[in-house]
């Protein structure tokens, strides 16, 4: 890691949110922050994504991102959580999970980074109000409810939609395909209900946390509603994300959280909680 250039940021999986993240960087559109290293499946591939970057960051494994970088970013599959994670928290680092569903499969990393000094950061991403959850939660939280309106191409393959034999392919109108806890739908759908772990872990757990997950062929964002009831404040919210052109099961807000969230780890001035 150069010291002189200020942090180095390694991002593990070079995807459509690691390409942006890596380009900001590239850019120096954040002062203080460096692009250190990139890890991918398809290493010749994340090489000449990067052929128009000013300066080519290393393409190497998951485990190794570490041991070049300040800040590790995940933005990987699900089974390669564990590489990332256990590393860059062994390791001291800022630990930065954008597959934050997979943080409650290894909560053992928190109580390993009070150890090591560590942090875990978790971006907002693509929800809304998570500082007013986090503030209520001081108090006392009666209950966190979300609705999660999605078109049908961007659940399409969910585990929980295979299981029990789902078709959302040829709606006319919004399919309930889901109901429960935060725990039981980030095991249902991997890669589309992160944002309902975030919103547990920042208020009253993922058992506690209930979410409905909708195919919605009338709506065509990927649609977030959030109702807080508590002690000090009663509040509701909806976001209405653009679906990410590369990737329809990612809002296109994701990267651009996540460039925000590393942004206020080196400014002098953060706004929110």
């Amino acid at each position: 890691m150069a010291a002189d250039r200020g942090l180095g940021v390694g991002i593990g999986g070079f995807g459509a949110i690691g390409m942006a993240v890596g380009r900001t960087l590239d850019a120096g559109d954040i002062p203080g922050m460096y692009l250190a290293a990139v890890s991918a499946n398809d290493q010749s591939g994340a090489a000449a994504r990067m052929a128009d970057y000013a300066k080519q960051a290393p393409v190497m494994e998951l485990s190794a991102l570490a041991d070049h970088s300040a800040v590790v970013i995940e933005c990987a599959p699900a089974a390669v959580f564990r590489d990332v994670a256990e590393a860059a928290v062994e390791k001291g680092r800022i630990f930065m999970p954008l597959s934050c569903g997979q943080m409650l499969n290894h909560m053992d990393l928190v109580d390993r980074a009070k150890e090591t000094g560590a942090r875990i950061v978790v971006p907002t991403g693509a929800l809304l109000g998570l500082d007013a959850v986090r503030g209520a939660a001081e108090g006392e939280i009666e209950s966190v409810t979300m609705v999660t309106r999605k078109p049908p191409g961007g659940l399409e393959g969910a585990p929980h939609l295979v299981e029990n034999n789902i078709d959302v392919s040829d709606l006319s109108e919004a399919l309930l395909v889901f109901d429960g806890s935060a725990r039981e739908a980030v095991k249902g759908f991997p890669a589309n209900v992160n944002v309902a772990v975030a919103l547990s872990l920042a208020g009253i757990g993922p058992d506690r946390t209930t979410i409905q997950v909708w195919a919605d062929p009338g709506v065509t964002r990927n649609t977030h509603t959030i109702k807080v009831e508590a002690d000090s404040v009663r509040f509701e919210m909806t976001i209405e994300n653009v679906p990410s052109k590369e990737n329809p099961r990612t809002g296109a807000l994701t990267p651009l959280s996540t460039i925000a969230a590393l942004r206020s780890l080196v400014q002098p001035l953060k706004v929110g909680t």
